[in-house]
C-alpha cells in the first residue's frame, strides 16, 4: 500500500473531481465483455485448465464495473482518491488479468505470461503483480473484510473513493464475511458495495451440496445493507444497480448479480465445474463460437 500523501483532504476531493467513471455505454460494455470472454478461453487454452467458468461467467460484472462504474486512472495506480476494486474470488485470475490489460492498467503483452513459472501473472491474482492489484485474497472470504476497512479508512482520512469488491458465493460460507458485513452496515459505509458473483458454484460443487445459502438477500438486508438483486448479463440492470450503490447516502450495498457458469458458450454454459479442464478442441470451439464480434 502506498505511503499516506500530504495533500490535504479538500486537496484530495479536487483532484478527484477532476478524474471523472470511463462511463461506456451499454452497447460498448457488450463488445467489452464479448473481448473479456475470448480472452479468457485464449489464456486458459494454453494450460488446457483453469478457472474459465468463472470468468465466462463474470464478464459483464467486471465490464459493468471497469469500463463505467470505477473511477481509476491506468496511468496512476497509486492515485490516492481511486474507487478501490477488489477481487475477493482471487482465483478469477484469467478474467481480472484479461480486465487490466484491456483497461489499460498493465501491458497486454504480459497477457503472454499469464501462470508461467516465475510471473506476477499467478492462477490466483496477488499484490505480486504491483499496486494495480488491491489486496491478496487467495484465502477466500478476505476481501470483504479488507474492503470494509478501506471504506471506513476513506471515511476518517476525508478522501472521497468508493471501495467495489466481487465477493463469491461459496464465500458466504466463511465467518469472516459477515463479521465485515455487520461492521459495514454498524458504521453505515454508504461507500461500500458489494457484488455477489452468484452462481451456485464452489470446488465441492453446487453450493447447496455443501451448505444451503439462502435467503442471501434478506440476510445482508438483516445487517443493515441496501440489497439490489439482478441478472448478472444485465447490463442495464448492473449499471442502474451501480448508481443506486453510488446514490445511498445511509448504509453499504450488496449487489446480489445472479450468473450462468461459462456464459457465451454453449459446451460450457451452465455447467458447474470449479476449476475445468479445457481441451484444444473445446477451446477452439469456443473461439469459433464467440467470434470475432458480439
Amino acid at each position: 500500500m502506498s505511503a499516506p500523501s500530504s495533500l490535504s483532504p479538500s486537496a484530495f476531493r479536487a483532484q478527484w473531481q477532476a478524474r471523472d467513471r470511463l462511463a461506456l455505454p451499454v452497447g460498448e460494455l457488450k463488445q467489452v465483455a464479448h473481448t473479456l470472454r475470448r480472452q479468457v478461453i485464449e489464456l486458459v487454452r494454453r494450460h488446457g485448465q483453469g478457472y474459465v467458468q468463472q470468468g465466462l461467467g463474470a464478464a459483464e460484472i467486471f465490464a459493468a464495473l471497469y469500463f463505467n462504474e470505477a473511477r481509476i486512472d491506468p496511468a496512476d495506480a497509486r492515485w490516492e482518491a481511486r474507487d478501490r476494486c477488489l477481487l475477493s474470488t482471487a482465483h478469477n485470475s484469467a478474467l481480472f488479468h484479461a480486465v487490466l490489460a484491456l483497461r489499460g492498467m498493465i501491458p497486454a503483452a504480459s497477457l503472454d505470461d499469464y501462470v508461467k513459472d516465475g510471473s506476477a501473472l499467478e492462477i490466483n491474482v496477488s499484490e505480486r503483480l504491483g499496486p494495480v492489484v488491491e489486496g491478496t485474497f487467495g484465502s477466500l472470504g478476505q476481501g470483504m473484510s479488507v474492503a470494509a476497512g478501506m471504506a471506513l479508512a476513506s471515511r476518517i482520512r476525508g478522501i472521497p473513493y468508493r471501495v467495489n469488491v466481487v465477493l463469491g458465493d461459496g464465500e458466504l460460507e466463511e465467518g469472516q464475511v459477515w463479521e465485515a458485513a455487520m461492521l459495514a452496515g454498524s458504521q453505515g459505509l454508504h461507500n461500500l458495495c458489494v457484488v455477489l458473483d452468484l452462481n451456485w458454484m464452489q470446488v465441492e460443487g453446487h453450493t447447496d451440496s455443501v451448505l444451503r445459502l439462502n435467503p442471501i438477500a434478506d440476510k445482508w438486508r438483516a445487517f443493515n445493507w441496501q440489497v439490489i438483486e439482478v441478472d448478472g448479463h444485465d447490463l442495464d440492470a448492473l449499471l442502474a444497480a451501480f448508481a443506486a450503490a453510488r446514490g445511498q447516502a445511509e448504509r453499504p450495498t450488496m449487489i446480489v448479480a445472479t450468473t450462468v457458469p461459462g456464459k457465451g458458450v454453449s459446451l460450457l454454459e451452465g455447467v458447474i465445474s470449479h476449476n475445468a479442464k479445457l481441451p484444444a478442441d473445446v477451446a477452439d470451439a469456443a473461439l469459433l463460437e464467440l467470434g470475432e464480434t458480439a
